[in-house]
């Protein structure tokens, strides 16, 4: 395998030396991109997920464009429950809806097993064409959302405010969400193998609905499946992120997860998170997202707070706390990544001040 020109996200990951802090953004490649919008304008979203050529085309734009240190395939966590056979509608405005959702035992029976090579082809296809696109330049991360996630999806059918149909689940029928929960699991471990196989040269997990449970629930029915997940990963030392949306009560134990990079958002100190976790994980994040509205010199404040709080040494992937918001200009992202490029090599050993 060719030696990547830019290693520095893979290297960070590990904790090993960089000479800056690499940065790449959650849904780098999206709406805040006129030149994502001219071919979302041609095709459907799931038509732009199912087909390797216009996945690869806009997983490759940030990169050209925005000057990111890592690319991620352009993909839906949702293309997993699809697989396991429920009908995903991507409705304009409402988001994602599954018009059947899984609340019973019959419904859950109705779940077929997967088979990432055959089920979701056209996910590890673009991601073959996209490491060949990219020839070599920057990393590419592969994804998947975690168990509890994709249940919660699964369960409420759609986005929710108060999550009252798959708390009625893991309160009423534990059991059902637990049987549901393994066998998601071993999807997503399968799923997250194949990406690996294809290319991919790291991955990340979201929990995006972590938060949404108490800390005890968290542990049962989100942190147990996230461990499962990579335990069961098939990989070399492909590196593993795990981001856990508003999960601050457990870092620690995400920390023991198995994963090597943790995700964090914007809510948290990122220099308090370091104390607490130590050299066991790198950290990723964590800008609030909504500091790209800001003027240039406001975002020059708010990266060197961010790499100020994290402090010197190795181990930080500079990211968003969560993804770049759809009406952010994309000057100011890419303004975001020169002024990373810029302040953060004076954090570094091996950096010039």
């Amino acid at each position: 395998m060719k030696k990547l020109k830019n290693d520095l996200f893979i290297r960070a990951c590990k904790r090993e030396e960089t000479e800056r802090t690499p940065i790449w953004i959650m849904r780098q490649a999206g709406r805040y991109m006129p030149e994502y919008r001219a071919v979302r304008g041609k095709y459907d979203f799931l038509t732009m997920c199912k087909t390797p050529e216009l996945a690869t085309e806009v997983t490759l734009q940030p990169i050209d464009l925005i000057g990111v240190d890592a690319a991620i395939i352009f993909s839906d966590i949702l293309v997993v429950p699809e697989a396991m056979g429920m009908f995903l509608e991507m409705h304009e405005g409402k988001g994602p809806i599954f018009h059947k959702p899984i609340r019973t035992e019959e419904a859950a029976n109705d779940l077929k097993q997967i088979d990432p090579s055959k089920d979701l082809k056209y996910v590890l296809d673009a991601i073959s064409l996209t490491k060949k696109e990219l020839n070599n330049r920057v990393p590419l991360i592969g994804f998947s959302g975690s168990p509890w996630t994709l249940l919660t999806y699964m369960v409420e059918g759609r986005g929710s405010k108060n999550f009252s149909e798959i708390k009625k689940l893991i309160y009423n029928n534990p059991k059902l969400a637990h049987s549901l929960l393994d066998r998601i699991s071993v999807a997503v471990a399968d799923y997250l193998s194949a990406q690996i196989s294809a290319g991919a040269d790291a991955v990340q997990i979201f929990d995006t609905w972590g938060g949404i449970l108490s800390p005890d629930d968290f542990k049962e029915f989100s942190l147990n499946y996230i461990e499962k997940v990579i335990s069961l990963l098939k990989k070399k030392d492909e590196p593993v992120i795990v981001f856990a949306k508003g999960v601050h009560y457990a870092i620690k134990k995400l920390a023991k997860s198995g994963a090597d990079v943790l995700g964090l958002d914007w809510t948290m100190d990122i220099g308090d998170v370091r104390k607490e976790v130590g050299k066991r994980v790198a950290l990723q994040g964590n800008l609030d997202p909504t500091v790209l509205y800001a003027p240039q010199e406001k975002i020059k404040e708010e990266v060197k707070r961010v790499l100020k709080s994290f402090g010197k040494g190795n181990g930080h992937i500079f990211n968003l706390g969560h993804g770049v918001l759809p009406d952010i200009y994309p000057e100011n992202v890419k303004t975001l990544v020169n002024f990373v490029k810029e302040l953060s090599p004076a954090f570094h050993k091996s950096g010039k001040k």
